[in-house]
């Protein structure tokens, strides 16, 4: 199987993906014009910054968690110091953000090239059963593009050994004028940085936070009027930078194995999928 970058097109959408690079969308085009931070793009923004800027950890890196949209799996975003509890056992994830597991193991990994036409194509990951991700377990993710946007659903399913899941994507927009977001109430978050079980009315930003959201959201990138749909009840949100907003659809919140866990059996899958189209 090959891991060769895929180009999906329609008449007005032209979509990249890099199975190699994290199974991820590089970006995202309409009319030519592109709506995704891509990687020579934070680049360029490293080169004018500190490195921290970005989030990388040495200057002249691009992280991986830094530019595309990119699939956030077996869990997304923080789990707080890496640990949590499963069945009776302690676990602790490789910390590879500040002091926490971020992002789970597949923005990382390659990712195998299961089926390509010119419109759709399908993805495969096999997790691995070692000390970044002791349960193994298998990842599908499809992309499709048509008119008007491009639909990904992920798919998970546990294998030989149960194991809690929480997932989403990370995509990041070029800095939109305008964001439509209308969310019932958000997670606080603790001095950690990290959220918690308990939901707060939401209040100004800028935010790096999560939400309770259930409706599109909008965005004006450019002339381009962006709606992202979800089937996600769970939204965070970062607009903290300059050049860029990430709105970042997912199963469950932040740190979800210890706020709110959620396990596949083995032979138990489960979906979601996110669209962003356009007008």
């Amino acid at each position: 199987m090959t891991t060769a970058p895929i180009q999906l097109t329609t008449e007005r959408i032209s979509a990249t993906i890099d199975p190699h690079r994290g199974g991820r969308l590089t970006q995202l085009t309409v009319d030519g014009a592109p709506l995704l931070v891509g990687y020579d793009d934070a680049a360029e923004v490293l080169a004018g910054q500190r490195a921290g800027e970005v989030g990388a950890d040495n200057a002249g890196e691009v992280p991986a968690t830094g530019w595309g949209s990119f699939p956030m799996v077996p869990w997304a975003g923080r789990i707080r110091h890496g640990r949590f509890s499963f069945d009776g056992s302690e676990y602790h994830l490789p910390i590879n953000h500040e002091d926490h597991a971020i992002h789970g193991v597949g923005f990382t990994a390659a990712w195998d090239t299961a089926a390509v036409d010119p419109r759709s194509a399908r993805l495969h990951l096999s997790m691995p059963a070692d000390h970044t991700w002791p349960f193994g377990g298998e990842v599908a993710q499809r992309f499709e593009v048509d008119a008007t946007g491009i639909t990904t659903t992920m798919t998970v399913t546990a294998t030989d050994r149960p194991f809690p899941v929480s997932f989403g994507w990370h995509p990041w927009f070029r800095k939109p004028s305008a964001v439509g977001f209308s969310p019932t109430s958000m997670y606080r978050r603790d001095d950690d940085h990290v959220a918690v079980d308990e939901l707060i009315p939401v209040p100004d930003g800028p935010w790096d936070d999560c939400f309770a959201n259930t409706e599109p959201v909008t965005l004006s990138v450019g002339d381009i009027a962006v709606r992202i749909t979800s089937d996600c009840d769970h939204w965070v949100v970062y607009d903290e930078r300059s050049y860029a907003t990430c709105v970042e659809p997912q199963t469950g919140p932040p740190d979800a194995f210890n706020v709110a866990p959620r396990r596949l059996e083995p032979g138990e899958s489960v979906s979601a999928w996110y669209r962003i189209a356009v007008e």
